[in-house]
């Protein structure tokens, strides 16, 4: 062969996205969405809760791993088995698509001695993954994905656009309304893309289950409300706003969420203090699910 003959391309090994069971349905539509292969995660649980996962035996450069951390604790500990023994099986450059992203809630001590764990938790996910991508995490006073999680790629999404698309199709007419001043981010960005009216509560928090919400003052009589935040946890915050909203002469309130983890009896709660419709995007699964985040999250994963 000649000194100077070209090296024919190589095409490069295709990534994987490795996924768990429960999350199949979500993994899948992502896979089709970037190209890719889904590969399920094998778990064994021992009788004494112990668990033993199982990848494939050998895998490419780059691997997508798939956890949205709702219940995050024990899928905590899964990430860190998955992360180092993917090392260990050839890949190189290891990206987590976390929908939702746990612990990014308590973001300084506000007693003595409290654990910070958006810092921990971060910083943990860091040293595991080369990239971390989310959607909508709940930060509040840090400015960006990349200060709570230190890694080399920190990617924050958001589902507002998506949202708000869904609320003018169907509520064409609507007030956009955050429950509090945390929720003005995504109110104003959701508003914005289809001209939307829109405000914000003000809440005040007691504790897990207790809160008090103020209304802005504005004409509601007459009004179709949409009732939009990043999360909506216990429904507490957002059945109080929509009883205020109706007592003030709203004539619906609707409710649109990135994250919808609903514990307990949230949504009964939600339906019993008079919202209508839930609406949600599939960041966790839950039958509210309207929104298919898939190719939002396809395009990050493109642009790494």
């Amino acid at each position: 062969m000649p000194s100077n003959a070209l090296t024919p391309p190589t095409t490069p090994t295709p990534a994987v996205l490795l996924c768990f069971d429960d999350e199949l349905p979500s993994a899948t539509r992502l896979a089709q969405a970037a190209n890719m292969t889904a590969v399920l995660i094998e778990r064994h649980r021992f009788p004494d809760g112990e668990i033993k996962l199982r990848l494939p035996e050998s895998l490419p450069p780059q691997v997508i791993m798939l956890r949205t951390l709702n219940d995050p604790n024990e899928k905590l500990l899964e990430l860190l088995l998955v992360a180092q023994t993917a090392r260990s099986l050839g890949a190189r450059h290891l990206t987590l698509v976390a929908p939702y992203l746990a612990y990014m809630r308590q973001d300084i001590a506000f007693h003595q001695g409290e654990a910070i764990s958006q810092r921990i938790v971060g910083s943990f996910l860091a040293g595991l993954f080369d990239a971390v991508i989310t959607v909508d995490p709940h930060l509040h006073r840090v400015t960006a994905l990349q200060q709570a999680v230190p890694a080399a790629h920190a990617i924050a999404l958001s589902a507002a656009p998506l949202l708000s698309d869904w609320i003018a199709a169907h509520r064409p007419q609507a007030l956009l309304m955050g429950p509090d001043e945390e929720s003005a981010q995504w109110v104003a960005m959701a508003a914005a893309r289809h001209g939307f009216d829109h405000a914000v509560c003000r809440k005040l928090r007691h504790g897990d289950r207790s809160v008090a919400v103020e209304l802005p003052v504005m004409a509601l009589v007459g009004r179709q409300v949409v009732l939009l935040d990043d999360v909506v946890s216990t429904g507490h915050t957002v059945a109080q706003a929509a009883q205020q909203l109706l007592a003030a002469g709203a004539v619906s309130v609707d409710v649109a969420v990135t994250h919808a983890l609903f514990s307990g009896n949230a949504l009964q709660m939600m339906q019993a203090a008079g919202i209508g419709e839930v609406w949600s995007t599939d960041c966790v699964t839950h039958p509210s699910n309207v929104v298919n985040m898939a190719d939002t999250l396809a395009a990050a994963l493109r642009s790494q």
